[in-house]
């Protein structure tokens, strides 16, 4: 970078939930001169000061897309398929660990890499937990073993390129509206009648002992991985907002009642829906989420200067309303819902494939 051009940010990612928000939020930055975002298949959308290119992290070059960028951002991941765990730590791991090889031997002086809330071992129920809570995860989950293990991997890559400032983002429940058929494709499945979940036509919601969530808007953690970007910190960042949300606060959300269920019976029905291949979500997803801890973002707010702007209420009744409409952007994980992709759905096997 020179003092006149600005900086060069290459973003992994960039079409799914948060890649989207990410190179939104980096087009407004003065201090930005130029975007490489980089995705598995081609897209024909349009962002301030943004190039894309295709390129797939498990076989790709990397080098020559990572060389002159001045910081590197990987949000690149696959929830999908679960039935299959071999292709998610394809991509998940060892591409991120290729991105990570590639920004080493290029010497990009920056890497923002966006962990999880999953990376945490479960923690307290009565306290929240900050940024030196143990990254051990919870084992009877893809999606957290690997994000612990390159949690793992990232210490040493430290060791070994003291040179590279390292930031590890480690958000909680990301939603926004245009994300509402991505997540309803991966987490619950073809079945679910996202026009019918609305306020008043929802007649009970479950109240499960420890199932409980902070929820973040997408925006506003996109505005944290950017503040991340141009500012010299490093480390690892806590994003999440407060009050936790709980089946009191979606019951109150929805107009509906709230009925106690043991978590036996909720688990139960997770494993039946999944063996059945009727949820793309495994039952151990849901006992991740049982074992999560709560977030302290204060070190995101002193160094980072963030604070969230959206409410965990406006953020949940964002993405409702996406449910509703079949919300989504014009990129393929994005893609809006429609009859004809539910049967595609179904098709190539619920939960089988990316």
């Amino acid at each position: 970078m020179t003092a006149d051009s600005g900086l060069r940010v290459v973003v992994f990612g960039a079409t799914g939930n948060v890649g989207t928000s990410v190179v939104e939020a980096l087009g407004e930055q003065s201090a930005v001169a130029e975007i490489v975002g980089v995705a598995r298949r081609p897209v024909d959308v349009r962002y301030p000061k943004t190039t894309f290119v295709t390129a797939d992290t498990t076989t790709s070059d990397l080098h020559g897309i990572v060389r002159g960028a001045d910081v590197v951002i990987h949000l690149a991941w696959l929830f999908q398929p679960t039935h299959r765990p071999e292709v998610t730590w394809e991509n998940n791991v060892l591409g991120a660990i290729r991105v990570f090889r590639a920004v080493a031997d290029e010497h990009v002086p920056a890497l923002v890499y966006t962990s999880s809330l999953a990376a945490y071992s479960p923690g307290p129920s009565d306290r929240a937990v900050s940024e030196d809570w143990p990254t051990d995860g919870w084992p009877g989950a893809a999606y957290p073993r690997e994000k612990s293990y390159l949690e793992r991997w990232l210490d040493t890559f430290e060791l070994r390129h003291p040179d590279t400032r390292v930031v590890r983002m480690r958000p909680c429940f990301l939603f926004k509206r245009q994300s509402a058929t991505e997540q309803r494709r991966l987490f619950i499945g073809p079945f679910a009648p996202g026009r019918l979940v609305r306020r008043g036509l929802v007649p009970v919601v479950p109240l499960v002992s420890g199932l409980k969530a902070q929820v973040l808007h997408t925006s506003d953690a996109a505005d944290a991985i950017v503040r991340a970007t141009l500012r010299p910190v490093h480390g690892a960042f806590n994003l999440a907002t407060t009050p936790a949300v709980d089946g009191h606060y979606l019951a109150d959300l929805l107009g509906a009642r709230p009925v106690r269920l043991p978590r036996r019976a909720l688990r139960f029905a997770a494993w039946v829906g999944w063996h059945l291949r009727a949820v793309p979500a495994s039952p151990g997803l849901l006992d991740t989420v049982l074992q999560l801890p709560l977030l302290d973002s204060t070190r995101a707010e002193s160094e980072l200067d963030w604070h969230p702007r959206i409410t965990p209420r406006e953020t949940l009744e964002s993405f409702l309303g996406g449910l509703q409409d079949g919300a989504g952007l014009p990129t393929p994980p994005l893609a809006p819902d429609s009859p004809r992709r539910r049967l595609g759905e179904l098709s190539k096997g619920v939960g089988e494939r990316a």
